[in-house]
C-alpha cells in the first residue's frame, strides 16, 4: 500500500481506533469540515491521535498530541442538510509522529513513520481463543454496566477475535492513558494482557465499596 508520509490529524480526547476496525464520526466543527474536504480530494487519510490531558498545553495554545495514533481511510462520506459530514473512517496502520508541519491551514498535519507498525498490515489472525478471555469478558460486562454502558455483546460474539477485544479497548470507560497504553501495546495478545490489567484496578468500586466482581 502507498501509504502517506504527510498526514492531516483529528486530535478526539479519550477515542481511539485500531487497524482493521470501523468507526462513525459526525464531523461539524468548521476546520475538520474543510479536512475531510481536502482529503477526499486526494487519498481519504485521516490520523487519529488523542490529544493528552489539559495541563500539556505548548506556547501556542494548541495540545501536546501523544506521538502513536492510527491511519484511517475515510470509507463512507455523507453529506447532511446542516452542512455536517457522517463518515466512516477504517483503521489501516499505527503510526508515529516524527514533527508537526506548519502548513498554514486551519487544521493540524504532521509527518509520520510506520516502521515499528508495519506487521498491523498482516492479514493474519492471531491465535488466541474466546475461552482464554472468558474472565476479561466477564469483568468488561461488569464494568461497562456500572458505568451505565450498553454493549450489543451478541454481536460482538459474531465478530472475530481481534475485532472483538479492539471494539471493546476503543468503547471502554477507561482513562484517556489507559486507552493510550492499549493502542500502543505491539499486538494484540499483549493488548489482551493490558485490558485485564487494567481491568485488576478497577475491580474496587471506591464509590459503593464494593468489588466488580
Amino acid at each position: 500500500m502507498d501509504l502517506p508520509k504527510k498526514i492531516p490529524i483529528f486530535p478526539l480526547s479519550n477515542f481511539i481506533i485500531f487497524p482493521k476496525t470501523t468507526v462513525p464520526l459526525n464531523i461539524f466543527e468548521p476546520r475538520y469540515v474543510d479536512m475531510v474536504n481536502d482529503t477526499m480530494k486526494s487519498n481519504k487519510f485521516i490520523g487519529m491521535v488523542q490529544p493528552k490531558t489539559l495541563k500539556n498545553f505548548d506556547n501556542s495554545k494548541l495540545p501536546v498530541l501523544h506521538k502513536i495514533g492510527c491511519l484511517g481511510k475515510i470509507t463512507s462520506f455523507k453529506e447532511t442538510s446542516d452542512s455536517r459530514y457522517l463518515i466512516e473512517l477504517k483503521g489501516v496502520i499505527r503510526f508515529e509522529i516524527k514533527q508537526e508541519i506548519n502548513s498554514g491551514k486551519k487544521y493540524r498535519e504532521v509527518e509520520i513513520d510506520y516502521d515499528n507498525f508495519l506487521h498491523d498490515l498482516d492479514e493474519k489472525k492471531e491465535d488466541l481463543k474466546f475461552s482464554d478471555l472468558e474472565l476479561i469478558f466477564k469483568d468488561f460486562k461488569t464494568l461497562f454496566e456500572k458505568r451505565g454502558f450498553i454493549i450489543n455483546w451478541r454481536a460482538l460474539e459474531k465478530q472475530s477475535l481481534d475485532e472483538t477485544i479492539n471494539a471493546l479497548a476503543m468503547t471502554s470507560p477507561f482513562s484517556l492513558e489507559e486507552k493510550q497504553v492499549l493502542l500502543e501495546a505491539k499486538n494484540l495478545n499483549t493488548r489482551k494482557t493490558k485490558i485485564a490489567e487494567i481491568l485488576n484496578t478497577y475491580t474496587y468500586d471506591e464509590f459503593e465499596n464494593t468489588t466488580l466482581q
